[in-house]
């Protein structure tokens, strides 16, 4: 009986090890078709083959927080996103720019994606499929859209999109049933020694408060930032754009002295506690990420939530 059961037992671990090596052999090949498949994207300059499922992609401006909303993974990215305290996910991933492409290439990133200000993109292309979004070109969401096209996860952006526009709305009108239909608000921040003013889409919020939410602009700033987002002045003029409320995106490294001054301690707003400092760090951008902490940010200043 036992000469009858060993033979047995041994065809058995020979059938059995055959099958898994051809499972693993049947994964592998898996993957290796997973990472071959594409899709045509369209971008703003023509179609570009890009990988189906991206797994390794680097981030040379703006849109970090995009791409890592629709959890996909960043190898490499733009020291401004770097430097964000809330983006944690990008605390062990390297720091990388247009001009490091020995660095790039040992990222072996499988998509790069940048402003169409970035330099050497001929060379990144060789590298990896590169595709390019131009500033302001499309609004915000409708930014966000595109990255979901060009990572295949429209669906997932739109819902995104659709969800962020609605809580946007109802906060909206909490904070206008509060402070008033016709209360002004203004968005400041202080970057070296310059002092700037923003319009409806330069990020800083100014997408939620002037888009979604509908809060009223002041005239002045209306006048001389609306178009082109944002606006210069000197501390000494900003009581003429400073509205009933004013959220402050604060450099702390860079020169606050103006609040030490009369001219500032005397603007309404200041006065009446109407002031809501944000770190400017942390409200640079206008990604889902970004743009999700603003909104509680508002929410918590303005309605006390």
């Amino acid at each position: 009986m036992k000469k009858l059961i060993m033979p047995f037992l041994l065809m058995l671990v020979l059938l059995l090890s055959a099958c898994g090596g051809e499972t693993t052999e049947k994964s592998s090949e898996k993957k290796e078709a997973n990472k071959s498949e594409t899709i045509t994207y369209q971008s703003e300059n023509g179609d570009v083959e890009v990988p189906a499922n991206p797994e390794r992609v680097i981030v040379l401006s703006s849109f970090a927080g995009n791409v890592m909303a629709l959890d996909v993974n960043i190898v490499g990215v733009d020291s401004w996103s770097k430097m964000n305290p809330r983006f944690e996910k990008l605390k062990d991933v390297e720091e990388v720019t247009d001009e490091n492409l020995e660095k790039i290439i040992e990222l072996d990133p499988d998509l790069i994606i940048g402003l169409s200000t970035i330099k050497n993109v001929d060379k990144l292309k060789e590298i990896a499929p590169t595709v390019t979004f131009t500033y302001g070109k499309l609004d915000y969401l409708n930014q966000h859209l595109e990255i979901g096209k060009l990572l295949n996860k429209e669906k997932e952006a739109q819902e995104w999109i659709d969800s962020f526009k609605a809580d946007s709305k109802a906060a909206g009108e909490e904070i206008k049933a509060k402070i008033g239909e016709d209360a002004t608000v203004s968005v400041i921040e202080n970057f070296d020694k310059e002092l700037y003013v923003f319009g409806d889409n330069w990020a800083r919020g100014t997408e939620i408060l002037y888009q979604e939410m509908k809060l009223n602009m002041p005239e002045k700033v209306k006048q001389m930032a609306l178009e082109q987002g944002y606006y210069a002045i000197s501390p000494e003029v900003l009581s003429e754009y400073a509205g009933d409320y004013v959220i402050f995106s604060k450099n702390a490294e860079g020169d606050t002295s103006f609040q030490q001054t009369e001219t500032y301690k005397n603007i309404p707003a200041v006065k009446n506690n109407q002031v809501f400092e944000a770190n400017a760090k942390e409200f640079y951008f206008n990604d889902p990420l970004t743009l999700e902490y603003q909104l509680e940010f508002f929410k918590k200043s303005f309605l006390g939530q």
